[in-house]
């Protein structure tokens, strides 16, 4: 594919959107600078303005990475009043972001959980797992969901939906629709934080 100048003061944007999609085309393997600068039309040293070396473009991919799956994640977390109806988006939105991206969602953890892993990867990486706690803490004070350790159901929630996607988009659902699994495992782990509250309150 032939791609088209970059626009002015564009080149890292530009490089990290090429990369993310050779990544999902051939892998990181298949990464290159100097094909990365053929592929945006500039010269093959003008990358290392921006990224020093691979590593650092894998580095800023998770990161870039984890940024556009938080704020899908956000938007779908205001997506309306209903608690358990913002507890499926968010779902959804995870599961949905995993399945068109499942090279770039392996990239994001592996370098996340990185021993060199920066401090603002780190964070950013986390930024999921915290608007999890605030939804179930804030259905807990309302009254849907049972008492409970927000962190560790948080967690649950965390495993359970990231299982689901990597199974989504690895496609080993069995002949399952991607809806009907997230339909499936957001129920199930709501009714069992909800275990104990009365029917009329769960929503």
């Amino acid at each position: 594919m032939t791609y088209q100048p970059y626009h002015h003061g564009k080149l890292r944007e530009a490089l990290l959107e090429r990369a993310m999609e050779i990544i999902e085309e051939a892998g990181v393997d298949g990464l290159s600078l100097r094909q990365l600068a053929r592929d945006v039309n500039v010269s093959h040293g003008a990358p290392a303005k921006h990224f020093r070396d691979k590593q650092a473009l894998v580095d800023a991919m998770a990161l870039a990475g984890f940024e556009s799956m938080n704020r899908l994640i956000q938007n779908a977390a205001q997506s309306g009043d209903d608690l358990r109806g913002r507890f499926v988006s968010v779902g959804k939105a995870y599961v949905h972001f995993a399945v068109a991206h499942p090279a770039l969602l392996t990239v994001m953890y592996s370098t996340k959980h990185h021993p060199d892993s920066s401090v603002e990867l780190r964070s950013t990486g986390e930024q999921g797992i915290h608007l999890a706690q605030a939804m179930i803490a804030e259905a807990q004070k309302a009254g849907a969901l049972a008492a409970g350790d927000p962190e560790k159901l948080a967690m649950v929630c965390f495993v359970s939906l990231h299982g689901a996607a990597l199974l989504a988009a690895g496609g080993q659902l069995d002949g399952k629709s991607v809806e009907d699994v997230i339909t499936a495992t957001t129920d199930t782990l709501w009714a069992g934080m909800a275990a104990g509250v009365p029917a009329a309150q769960r929503n």
